[in-house]
């Protein structure tokens, strides 16, 4: 992921990457990438490039991350019992890819 470079040698900042870069971005691997994330993802599409916009990766990882740690006052109310809290609803998920014949 390089940024290109202006005459003054200033470095343009990237606005969107492919699959690859995103992918590396993230630290998966393109695969686990178009099975798990990419379908949640808007995407541009011209001709056969696909680009994914920077500020989408951001959103997406907003989005779907989860605290490792109840905030405090989540440990105050609800938790006196010592019951468990109730797990957060399933997010959806990829539909399944019929092959990778189609990849582009």
């Amino acid at each position: 992921m390089s940024a290109t470079k202006l005459p003054t040698g200033q470095a343009v900042p990237r606005l969107a990457l492919t699959k690859a870069e995103a992918a590396e971005a993230l630290g998966v691997s393109v695969d686990f990438f178009e099975d798990h994330i990419m379908c949640e993802l808007r995407i541009v599409r011209r001709g056969r490039r696909r680009l994914i916009p920077v500020t989408e990766l951001v959103r997406w990882l907003e989005s779907s991350a989860d605290r490792a740690l109840p905030e405090p006052r989540d440990m105050r109310r609800g938790n006196e019992t010592g019951r468990r809290r109730a797990a957060p609803p399933p997010r959806a998920r990829c539909p399944a890819s019929s092959g990778r014949s189609g990849r582009v």
